[in-house]
């Protein structure tokens, strides 16, 4: 769950992605099967997937606490019973954050006679406890994969609006899908390489002459355009969007003195607006520049779409050395 505190907001980012995790969490697999838990519990629900990873790992039943922020209630929510006093438990969070979310869990097992020890994935300076296991982000802010919405405006005022009280609920998370889009090889056919290579004046004007594809992504909440045309080619970009009806799609474009034609440096540049922009996913039409911007931002959800196939294909990526 997103954190409330607004100092932290405003720090460099942290991507956690599941794979990171889950790396983590069998790194601690013989310290977590030497500490004979009775039972994994995991507070609903960003200690979810951390619980179940740990109870994976350690091959230890996993509980659910719920926890009600507003009223710092907590309950058992699980179909297996309470651990018995004496029992001792690993109680998992997603951060130990600025709030009680932790602290209370702790502290409602503790009144069962429970011994408790806590694992969370990540702990920072702002954090009230530190827990016994927790992966060190001072100075920074982690973000996790369930909280990629957190990158938008829109979900940002509505948990301000439920921390002070002026809006009950959130909406769900999937309404927060924001989507960034390429232009060449999603919308417009893609004019091959070598044709700019043997005439630049020929390939611009065989491109402004083309008919959007047939068939496109099926998307709504599309945030932006962004293209690595360079940002001279505005004016006839803009006019082709125009005249095939794609007027209200703000349009972002290459400054070739900060980002290079190179494909790395045009995928830098897509991702890193694409985050500026608070999109949540990023449809890329080359397969290179997709791994390049799953690698970039491993939260960001990035889709290569094969015009060919008409179908898209979820991409990740990390680095690799053999």
């Amino acid at each position: 769950m997103i954190d409330d505190s607004a100092e932290r907001l405003g720090r460099p980012l942290i991507e956690v992605s599941y794979q990171k995790l889950d790396q983590w969490i069998s790194s601690l697999q013989v310290h977590l099967r030497a500490e004979c838990f009775q039972r994994i519990v995991g507070v609903l629900r960003g200690g979810g997937p951390l619980a179940l990873m740990v109870s994976h790992v350690t091959g230890v039943e996993v509980g659910f606490l719920r926890y009600e922020r507003s009223t710092r209630t907590v309950a058992w929510d699980s179909s297996l019973p309470m651990p018995d006093a004496g029992s001792k438990v690993l109680l998992c969070e997603d951060i130990a954050g600025a709030g009680f979310t932790l602290i209370d869990c702790v502290r409602f097992l503790e009144r069962q006679g429970i011994v408790v020890q806590t694992l969370t994935g990540a702990y920072d300076d702002l954090s009230r406890i530190r827990p016994h296991y927790a992966l060190d982000s001072r100075g920074y802010y982690s973000i996790f994969p369930w909280e990629r919405q957190a990158f938008t405006d829109a979900y940002r005022t509505q948990w301000q609006e439920a921390l002070v009280g002026s809006r009950v609920n959130v909406d769900p998370d999937h309404t927060f899908a924001y989507y960034g889009i390429d232009l060449d090889g999603v919308l417009v056919p893609d004019v091959p390489l070598h044709v700019y290579e043997e005439c630049l004046e020929s390939a611009l004007a065989e491109r402004d002459g083309l008919l959007p594809y047939d068939v496109t992504p099926a998307l709504n909440n599309i945030v932006a355009i962004i293209t690595g045309r360079p940002e001279m080619d505005r004016q006839r970009t803009q006019r082709w969007l125009n005249s095939h009806g794609f007027a209200g799609l703000k349009l972002v474009m290459r400054d070739p003195s900060i980002f290079s034609d190179a494909p790395a440096d045009v995928a830098r540049f897509k991702a890193t607006h694409a985050r500026q922009l608070g999109c949540t996913h990023y449809v890329e039409s080359d397969p290179v520049q997709a791994l390049h911007i799953a690698r970039t931002f491993p939260l960001l959800h990035t889709i290569w779409w094969n015009a060919e196939t008409k179908e898209g294909h979820w991409v990740s990526a990390q680095s690799w050395s053999g």
